[in-house]
């Protein structure tokens, strides 16, 4: 056996060894049961929640409690209570309730501010006008949140926006390398061109003032998406009625239909 040979099994061996310890080494995760009291918050608080069917609603609670499992909640000059436990980890499934296994795999660590903030994260001073991002660079894999809106958001039954939703959102659009409004790991080949110009479409009509989506869709796509999944998670039936052809092609991008 030659010396080249002996070379490539070694490195062979040794990346399988490697391999193997790795696998040894990863974390078992133990998701406990759901508490009552979580439960408690998700029937009165949760409507998506509320509207499933018993086996659904258990799917739900596992997704839930594996995501808290798995996800650090950190509140910044703020205690983290179980009603933001719940509401955080709720916002995270329900838009992926539709893909049974995924999971936010460019996710680490939610950061909970008392209120708004600004682009530097300060807590204090003017232009704090931020409620939720998902951030970059030295805070990549990080989100951060207010918990005054994250919490308005649920107590509001009639709105039809949601700041956790949004961002997590932003998350499942960044799944593909790029936040620009076109999931392609959820879409279907066929769905990216209408969706492209039904986006375009829909934007014009809120520059026009001829619809009652948020006007921050206009910023670009990829905040048009995160709006409108708002909408649609959040009021379902009316953005079935008020926008038919959007509700339609979005429950093709999430495999869902909330409230049925």
């Amino acid at each position: 056996m030659d010396t080249v040979m002996i070379i490539v099994l070694a490195v062979a061996v040794l990346v399988l060894l490697i391999a193997l310890s790795m696998r040894r080494r990863k974390k078992v995760i133990t998701v406990p049961p759901l508490p009552q009291t979580f439960r408690n918050i998700l029937l009165s608080d949760v409507p998506f929640y509320s509207k499933l069917d018993e086996k659904k609603k258990q799917e739900f609670e596992y997704r839930l409690m594996h995501f808290l499992a798995t996800t650090r909640i950190t509140g910044v000059k703020t205690d983290i209570e179980d009603i933001d436990k719940v509401y955080i980890a709720a916002s995270a499934i329900i838009p992926i309730f539709g893909f049974p296994g995924w999971e936010y795999i460019n996710l680490n660590e939610i950061l909970l501010y008392p209120e708004s903030f600004n682009h530097e994260f300060e807590q204090t001073g003017e232009d704090r006008n931020i409620l939720g991002i998902v951030g970059e660079g030295a805070y990549n894999n990080i989100m951060i949140l207010s918990k005054h809106q994250l919490r308005q958001a649920f107590l509001n039954k009639s709105g039809k926006e949601n700041t956790a939703i949004h961002e997590f959102v932003h998350l499942i659009d960044k799944s593909d390398g790029y936040v620009d409004g076109v999931p392609e790991l959820f879409v279907n080949r066929e769905y990216i061109k209408p969706w492209v110009q039904l986006i375009q479409k829909e934007i014009q009509k809120i520059l026009d003032n001829r619809s009652d989506i948020n006007p921050y869709g206009v910023t670009n796509q990829a905040e048009f998406f995160a709006v409108v999944s708002e909408y649609f998670f959040e009021r379902p039936e009316l953005l079935k009625e008020k926008h038919p052809e959007l509700y339609a092609l979005l429950v093709e991008v999430f495999k869902q239909k909330p409230g049925n």
